[in-house]
């Protein structure tokens, strides 16, 4: 669905994308996270067809940006940071004002209008002007009029900012359900946003992509842990003579019981061997598991990396 191949855009002296390359399948849900200014919304803003990149291309399902921009922007529902709405409008006018400006032939327009409203949940706020809605309602109104030509992707900068609990969990299931029929890529620096929405994520920080894989990808790692029953002597010896073991960390399971992390090389899985190893002694084993990063610590990691480098 998007191809972006060495996308490069500078303001000025500020170079805002550095070879930047990515893509989107079809069906996708993906996160563009990374801190504010690392180039997030330079990269929507390209995809959009709103700005050019002085280097790079990018196509949206097949077309390329630059020289079929009307027809990419067709295939696109956009929900920028600052949702584009009038205040003085109803729902229901500024829905059909967008239906005329997105070209939907008069004979759809009820039907299209009427899709987007209740697959928003905004039934209840038809004739209320725009400027009276709660910010989380203002979000859904802006979501309405991105899905309502039926787009084949769906583009949001920031979708939850600035809105309290209950409306980010509404937004989120809004999102998901509208992921049936979209490709849907967003743009947030909010970790548990990625967290339950995204089936990878896109990490830009200095304009510059630090990681793209999917979530479950990222988040493993090639440590175990290893916690017993009680404390058995030689354990740690033992464990560091297995083939791929980096490094034992003894440490206290958060019930009490003594646990220890295995450091394993890369693309290594130990705990096959690490139970080999239990059983053929009488551990008393209680739980082994391999390792599982956070979404947090893989962005602290690559944040602390992006520091020494700079």
């Amino acid at each position: 669905m998007i191809e972006a191949t060495q996308l490069t855009k500078s303001y000025g002296d500020v170079q805002a994308l550095r070879d930047v390359s990515f893509h989107v399948a079809t069906g996708e849900i993906v996160g563009l996270l990374g801190p504010n200014g690392a180039g997030k919304t330079t990269v929507i803003k390209i995809l959009t067809g709103y700005l050019q990149p002085d280097e790079g291309s990018v196509t949206i399902d097949g077309l390329d940006v630059l020289t079929h921009t009307l027809e990419v922007q067709a295939r696109i529902g956009y929900l920028p940071e600052n949702a584009p709405l009038y205040p003085e409008l109803s729902m229901q006018k500024y829905l059909k004002m967008m239906a005329d400006l997105r070209q939907i032939p008069p004979a759809d327009q009820v039907a299209r209008i009427s899709e987007a409203i209740h697959a928003t949940s905004m039934a209840d706020y038809l004739t209320r002007p725009i400027g009276e809605l709660s910010k989380g309602l203002r979000q859904r109104v802006g979501l309405a009029q991105a899905i309502l030509h039926q787009p084949r992707l769906l583009i949001l900068d920031e979708p939850t900012v600035g809105l309290d609990p209950t409306q980010i969990v509404e937004i989120r299931r809004l999102i998901k359900r509208l992921a049936r029929h979209s490709t849907i890529l967003f743009s947030t620096h909010i970790l548990p946003e990625v967290e339950v929405l995204c089936d990878r994520v896109i990490i830009l920080m200095n304009g510059q992509v630090r990681a793209d894989a999917r979530l479950s990808e990222l988040e493993a790692t090639s440590d175990a842990i290893l916690v017993l029953q009680d404390k058995v002597k030689s354990v740690e010896n033992m464990l560091r003579k297995i083939e791929g073991v980096k490094a034992v960390e003894a440490m206290t399971a958060s019930d009490g019981y003594p646990a220890y992390r295995v450091i394993g090389k890369a693309q290594t899985d130990l705990c096959p061997t690490i139970y080999d190893l239990a059983r053929q002694n009488a551990w008393p084993l209680r739980e082994l598991r391999r390792d599982v990063r956070t979404l947090e610590t893989v962005f602290n990691q690559l944040a602390t990396t992006e520091e020494e480098v700079n």
